[in-house]
C-alpha cells in the first residue's frame, strides 16, 4: 500500500496553531486509485496511533501519556488533537511534535505521531575561570547530567553568567555557549562554556552638576557603595555595580532630605565609558530650598497623649527638616529593637496599629505635619509554638521564650527571644526566625512560631604539642545540651543523651613532667522553675619533679612533686533589677596545695600543704547578641570578688615576729649567696630547711582577696562589620602585710591567653605580639638568689578589635579580625602606673566548628620590650594559636 501521510500539525517549535489545518488528500490502496474524502470538523472513531521519531523514550509510554485510546470518538480537526500536542509540548522534551493521518476507513481514521526529541546533557566543561569554582556555576545554572537541551537552557545559563559577573565588576564580561554531539550515547550532546570575565571596571570620577548647597566631598561620602578610585581604598571598592548605584543614588536624595532641602532630586545620572578598564560618572541635580518643620501635631492616639509621643518623637518646631530623620523616629526599618514610635505601640500590644506622617501645609520654608495614628485594637498571644528542634527538649526552649499565650504581644519581647536562643548555643543563631501567624485584627489575637535551625552543641578537643619537657596531649569531651536524668536510658545515648540544656565536660591533659584531671557539671535552672545555675566542678593537677641529667636530658622524678586537689560548687541567678540581663553568683571552693619534696621558684618551701577555702561573688550583666559566636550589638561585663576568711585576725599567732623572723633568714641566705666553705654549706642548708618551716607556717592557711573586672561591647559599624571594645583589671590584695601577698592566684600577662596548665590559680592575660606570659614582672627569689617570675598582683588591659565574618553557617563560623592592644602587670599596687602599658597591634583568624570548639590564629606585633631579663628593642611580630578560647 502506498503510504501518503497527511500533516495535521507542521514544524510546531515557537507557538501550537490554535486550530489545526487539515487539507484533503488522495491515497490510493492495493494500487487501484480511489477517491477518499477527507471532512474537516467529521467526528471519527481512532483507528490507530502510532508514534515515530523516538529514540530514547518507550513508544506505549507516549501513547500512554497522550490519553489517546483506539475505539474512542475523535473531532478531527479538534481540541483533543490540540491539547496532546499542546501537553506533548509543555514538557520541553521535544524540539518538534507533528501529527498526521495516514489512513482513513469508512468512519475510522489513522493517526501518526512524528517526534524529534532534544537533546541530552552529558558533560559541562567550563574555560576561563578557577576549578574550584566550576561546581559551583553547574550547580546554581542546574547543568546536571540528563538534562535536555534547550534554547532556554542555554539563553538562561548565557545571562546568569554574564550577570553574575557584571554584579562583581566585570561589565565586559562575555560568555559563548556550544554544544556538540557525543557519540558515546543516543542523542547526546557536550556542553562546553567559555568565560570571559575581562577586566573589573573601576570608578575613575564621580562628577557632579548643579549642586551648591552641598559639596562635591559630602556627596560623594553619601554614596555608600559606589566609590572612585583610591590607592589607599581597603574596605569600599571602586568597581561599578548598578545594583550598589541604584541604591546609592537614592542615598544621595536622603542626604539632602537629611540637611532639609526635601524636593532635591536627580535630573539625570550619566555613564561614561573611558576605556576597558574604567568608566566615569555624571550626577546632575537640583536642590531646592531648605525647609524647617512647623507644628506636629498627632491625630487619633488615645493610648499615649500628644505630650509622650511629642517626647519619644523628638522632633521640635523649627528644626530643620530631616525627612530621614522623620521616617526613623516613626518607624527605623534598620533596627528591630529601635526607640521609635512604631515599636512604642508594638511593645505594648498595638500590634496592628499603623502611623503616618502627613504634610498638611508648607507655607514660605515651613512644613506642618499631622501625625496619623490608628491604634487597632489591642492584641493578645494566642499560640506560642516552635520547629526545627531535633535534639533540644521543648521545655529547655520554653523556659527562654518570653512570649507566653494569654500575654500582650510585644515586639521587645520577641527580639530578647531571639537572642536568648541564640546564646543558648543549640541553634543557629543567623536562623532563628519569627513567625507571624493567624493574624486576627477584629479578635486581637496573633500566633507565633519560631523557627529553629539546630546546630551542633557538644565538642571534642584533641590534640597535641610539645612543651614542658615532652610530648603534651589532651583529650577533652564537652557537652553543652546534656540530659543527666536519661544517663541511664540507653536508648538516649545518640551518641550521649542529649536535650535538657546541662553542661558536662571532661578533659585529660598529660606529659612526661605534668597530668591535669577536671569534671564540670552545670544545671542552668535548678529545679526546672527559675533561671539559678548550678555549677559543680572537680579537679587534680600534678607536677612532677625534674631535673637535667649530665647529658642534657631532662630526667623526671615522679617521688617527688606537687599536686592541687579542688572543689568548686556555685550558683547563679538572673535576677530583674536593674535589669533582666544581670545575674547574681556565688561560689564556694577548696584547694589543698600538697608539696613532697618540690623546690619551685613559684614557693619558698618544697614540703607541706597549704589549704585555700574561698568564697567568690560575682555581679555580671550579658546583653551581646544575637549570636553566642560573633555578637554584634550589646555587652558583657563581669566584676567578681574572691574573699578567704581572715584567719589571721582571729589567730593568736604573732605574724609580725613571723615576717621579721623570714627576713632575718632571707638576709643571712642573700650574704651567704654561693657556700664555699663546709660550714657556710651546713648553715645555708639550714637556714633553707628554717625558710621552708617559716613559708609554710605563713602560708599555711591561705588569705587573701581578689577583684577581677571585664568588659566587652560590641558595635555594628558598617553591616556585620563590628567593634569590640575591651577593658579588664584585676587586682590581688592581703588582709594582714605582715604575711603578705600568697604565691598563689596571680597574674600572668602576655601571649595567648591560654591557660592550658596551671598549677597554682593563676590568671593567664592575654596580650597579643608578646611571648607567653613575658610581660609578668620578675622578683629575686631569696632561696635560688634569681630573678624569677612570681605572677603579678595587679593588671590592667584594653584592647579594640574590629571584626568581620566570612560565613555563619552552622557547620563552621568563621571570621577575620585586626587588633589594638595596651597592658601590663605590676608586682604591687605601688609600681602600678595606668599609663606604662605595653602595645602591640596585628590581625587574626577564627573558625568555630561545632565539633571543635574555637580555633584560630592571631600575627601580633609588640611595639615594647617584655619584662624578661636583658629584654632590649620591641617584642617584634608573634604567632599565636588560639584552641579553646572565648569568642
Amino acid at each position: 500500500m502506498e503510504k501518503r501521510a497527511n500533516n495535521l500539525t507542521k514544524g510546531i517549535t515557537n507557538s501550537i496553531l490554535a486550530a489545526l489545518i487539515i487539507p484533503l488528500f488522495l491515497f490510493s490502496t492495493q494500487g487501484i486509485a480511489q477517491e477518499t474524502d477527507f471532512e474537516e470538523g467529521k467526528q471519527y472513531i481512532l483507528g490507530g496511533l502510532t508514534v515515530t521519531g523516538l529514540q530514547s523514550y518507550n513508544e506505549q509510554t507516549v501513547k500512554s501519556y497522550t490519553g489517546l485510546r483506539v475505539g474512542q470518538p475523535i473531532k478531527v480537526p479538534g481540541d483533543e488533537i490540540s491539547a496532546v500536542i499542546k501537553k506533548l509540548w509543555n514538557l520541553d522534551l521535544f524540539s518538534n511534535v507533528e501529527m498526521y493521518y495516514t489512513n482513513i476507513e469508512d468512519d475510522k481514521i489513522f493517526l501518526e505521531l512524528s517526534i524529534t526529541e532534544r537533546p541530552t546533557l552529558n558533560n559541562v566543561t567550563v574555560y576561563g575561570v578557577k576549578k574550584r569554582k566550576v561546581e559551583d556555576i553547574i550547580d546554581d545554572t542546574d547543568l546536571k547530567k540528563g538534562k535536555k537541551i534547550t534554547e532556554s537552557l542555554i539563553a538562561n545559563t548565557k545571562n546568569y553568567l554574564q550577570n553574575k559577573y557584571k554584579k562583581q565588576g566585570f561589565l565586559n564580561a562575555k560568555v559563548n555557549i556550544a554544544t556538540a554531539a557525543d557519540t558515546s550515547g543516543t542523542n547526546v550532546q557536550n556542553m562546553v562554556i567559555n568565560v570571559n570575565k575581562g577586566d573589573k571596571v573601576k570608578i575613575k570620577d564621580i562628577n557632579f552638576v548643579g549642586n551648591e548647597k552641598l559639596s562635591n566631598k559630602r556627596l560623594r561620602k553619601s554614596l555608600k557603595n559606589t566609590k572612585k578610585k583610591k590607592f589607599y581604598r581597603f574596605w569600599k571598592k571602586s568597581k561599578y555595580i548598578e545594583a550598589d548605584y541604584e541604591e546609592d543614588l537614592d542615598n544621595l536624595v536622603d542626604a539632602y532630605a537629611e540637611r532639609g532641602y526635601r524636593d532635591a532630586r536627580i535630573l539625570s545620572d550619566t555613564f561614561v565609558k573611558l576605556d576597558e578598564k574604567n568608566i566615569e560618572l555624571t550626577i546632575k541635580v537640583e536642590e531646592g530650598d531648605r525647609y524647617y518643620f512647623g507644628d506636629i501635631d498627632f491625630v487619633g492616639n488615645t493610648v499615649y497623649t500628644d505630650r509622650m509621643l511629642s517626647q519619644y518623637l523628638g522632633i521640635k518646631k523649627g528644626d530643620t527638616y530631616n525627612g530621614v530623620l522623620l521616617k526613623e523616629r516613626i518607624a527605623d526599618a534598620s533596627k528591630p529593637d529601635a526607640e521609635d514610635l512604631t515599636n512604642l505601640y508594638q511593645n505594648n500590644g498595638y500590634l496592628f496599629s499603623s502611623i503616618n506622617p502627613v504634610e498638611v501645609s508648607a507655607v514660605n520654608d515651613t512644613i506642618d505635619f499631622e501625625i496619623r495614628i490608628i491604634e487597632g485594637k489591642e492584641t493578645f498571644l494566642d499560640h506560642v509554638t516552635v520547629s526545627g528542634n531535633d535534639k533540644t527538649n521543648d521545655h529547655v526552649i520554653f523556659r527562654e521564650i518570653r512570649t507566653r499565650p494569654g500575654q500582650k504581644y510585644s515586639k521587645a519581647n520577641i527580639v530578647r527571644t531571639i537572642r536568648e536562643l541564640g546564646q543558648l548555643g543549640y541553634f543557629d543563631a543567623e536562623q532563628i526566625v519569627p513567625d507571624i501567624q493567624n493574624p486576627n485584627p477584629n479578635e486581637g489575637t496573633v500566633d507565633v512560631n519560631y523557627s529553629l535551625v539546630e546546630s551542633g552543641s557538644s565538642q571534642i578537643q584533641l590534640q597535641g604539642g610539645f612543651g614542658g619537657g615532652g610530648f603534651i596531649g589532651t583529650l577533652g569531651l564537652s557537652f553543652s545540651n546534656f540530659s543527666f536524668r536519661n544517663i541511664f536510658n540507653k536508648e538516649a545515648y545518640k551518641p550521649v543523651p542529649m536535650g535538657d540544656g546541662q553542661t558536662f565536660a571532661l578533659r585529660l591533659q598529660a606529659s612526661r613532667t605534668f597530668r591535669v584531671y577536671s569534671l564540670n557539671f552545670s544545671e542552668p535552672w535548678l529545679g526546672g522553675k527559675k533561671p539559678v545555675r548550678f555549677n559543680l566542678s572537680l579537679s587534680r593537677t600534678q607536677q612532677f619533679g625534674t631535673s637535667y641529667g649530665s647529658n642534657g636530658r631532662l630526667d623526671v622524678d615522679k617521688s617527688r612533686g606537687f599536686a592541687i586537689t579542688g572543689v568548686t560548687a556555685g550558683l547563679a541567678k538572673r535576677v530583674q533589677w536593674p535589669d533582666d540581663f544581670f545575674t547574681i553568683s556565688h561560689s564556694l571552693s577548696y584547694q589543698l596545695y600538697d608539696f613532697d619534696n618540690y623546690n619551685s621558684g613559684l614557693f619558698n618551701f618544697g614540703n607541706g600543704s597549704s589549704n585555700s577555702l574561698s568564697y567568690t561573688f560575682g555581679i555580671s550583666r550579658s546583653s551581646q547578641g544575637p549570636s553566642r559566636i560573633f555578637p554584634t550589638s550589646g555587652s558583657n561585663f563581669e566584676l567578681t570578688a574572691k574573699f578567704t576568711p581572715p584567719y589571721s585576725l582571729f589567730s593568736s599567732k604573732d605574724f609580725a615576729q613571723l615576717k621579721d623572723d623570714i627576713d632575718e633568714v632571707n638576709t643571712r641566705l642573700r650574704e651567704i649567696r654561693e657556700p664555699t666553705t663546709v660550714e657556710e654549706q651546713l648553715e645555708f642548708s639550714r637556714l633553707r630547711a628554717d625558710l621552708e618551716s617559716l613559708e609554710e607556717e605563713r602560708f599555711k592557711l591561705l588569705e587573701y582577696y581578689k577583684v577581677k573586672f571585664k568588659g566587652d561591647w560590641y558595635q555594628a559599624i558598617i553591616g556585620k562589620l563590628t567593634l569590640r571594645t575591651n577593658a579588664e583589671f584585676g587586682f590581688l590584695g592581703a588582709y594582714n602585710h605582715d604575711i603578705g601577698d600568697v604565691p598563689f592566684e596571680r597574674f600572668y600577662v602576655g601571649g595567648d591567653g591560654l591557660g592550658n596548665f596551671t598549677l597554682d590559680g593563676r590568671d593567664v592575660v592575654q596580650l597579643r605580639g608578646y611571648e607567653n606570659q613575658s610581660l609578668t614582672p620578675y622578683s629575686v627569689n631569696a632561696v635560688t638568689n634569681r630573678l624569677e617570675q612570681e605572677g603579678g598582683t595587679i593588671y590592667n588591659k584594653f584592647s579594640l578589635e574590629m571584626r568581620y565574618p566570612l560565613t555563619l553557617k552552622p557547620t563552621a563560623s568563621i571570621y577575620a579580625l585586626t587588633f589594638l592592644e595596651a597592658g601590663n602587670a605590676f608586682n604591687n599596687f605601688n609600681d602600678y602606673n595606668p599609663f606604662e602599658l605595653k602595645r602591640s597591634a596585628g590581625v587574626g583568624l577564627r573558625i568555630f566548628m561545632p565539633a571543635f570548639g574555637l580555633l584560630g590564629i592571631d600575627f601580633g606585633y609588640g611595639f615594647d620590650s617584655d619584662a624578661r631579663p636583658g629584654s632590649v628593642g620591641p617584642s617584634g611580630w608573634q604567632t599565636h594559636f588560639i584552641i579553646g578560647q572565648q569568642f
